[in-house]
């Protein structure tokens, strides 16, 4: 997938996202293990929201994305906020960075979009290698409860007044879900009429002994794991789940 009809309409879909409490637990969750300012890796940064408010809290970040698109409007939104994030284009399973950072960060189930278990693996690899002794790295995934109740073969249409888009969903095996976004932008020369556009998705969701297996063998032990960014443990019925785990 390209992201790039995509970051046309990110910002307008995911204003259900409560990105102040997503960046403020981030925060929290940093200064509680020790770090609360030095290099930051926020990785599929996508347009950039939990960047900005990482580099308010006083984190030098660095905002990472295989988007040109989404990174343009990162861009735009760290020149607004008067933030010095660096930007870089690069496939999350492919970083290359100048030294080692402090921690790293990746929301909104970035991890679940990648094709398959050993793309998981090589990305949680690259991670370790750029991360100091001890650091710490904080990430959200989708569940196979989410996916096979919530997701699943179900349909979500979504009207904003930047973009009206549809959203289907084919159940596959392996708790995979296939997401077929067709997006209908205003036409600023014709009123009344709009230009779609399409995209495809596809997200895996994996168990919690495979994600642990998964950042065994990366070089990363787990510190907890939260249902969502709250406070509290994951359940059978948790949807997103939170991990905090740390480079050995």
């Amino acid at each position: 997938m390209s992201y790039t009809v995509f970051a046309e309409g990110y910002d307008a879909l995911t204003q259900n996202v409560d990105y102040d409490t997503c960046a403020a637990f981030l925060h929290k969750t940093l200064r509680r293990y020790g770090i609360a300012d030095g290099l930051v890796l926020d990785l599929a940064c996508g347009t950039g929201s939990v960047s900005v408010r990482l580099a308010k809290a006083g984190y030098e970040v660095i905002g990472v994305d295989l988007s040109p698109d989404m990174l343009a409007v990162a861009r735009q939104k760290a020149q607004a906020a008067g933030r010095d994030i660096l930007l870089l284009c690069q496939d999350i399973r492919a970083i290359d960075l100048y030294g080692t950072v402090r921690a790293a960060v990746c929301t909104l189930d970035s991890l679940n979009h990648l094709p398959d278990a050993a793309a998981v693996r090589e990305a949680l690899r690259r991670v370790a290698l750029f991360l100091e002794p001890g650091g710490l790295f904080l990430f959200d995934v989708n569940t196979p409860y989410k996916h096979r109740e919530i997701l699943g073969n179900n349909t979500f249409v979504y009207d904003t007044d930047e973009v009206y888009c549809v959203w289907q969903n084919t159940a596959l095996p392996d708790d995979t879900v296939q997401m077929d976004l067709d997006f209908f932008f205003p036409d600023e020369a014709q009123e009344d009429v709009y230009v779609r556009e399409r995209e495809q998705i596809t997200e895996r969701a994996y168990t919690a002994a495979q994600w642990e297996e998964m950042l065994r063998d990366a070089g990363f032990r787990i510190l907890t794991r939260y249902d969502g960014y709250t406070e509290n443990p994951p359940s059978a019925h948790s949807e997103r789940i939170v991990y905090a785990v740390q480079k050995e």
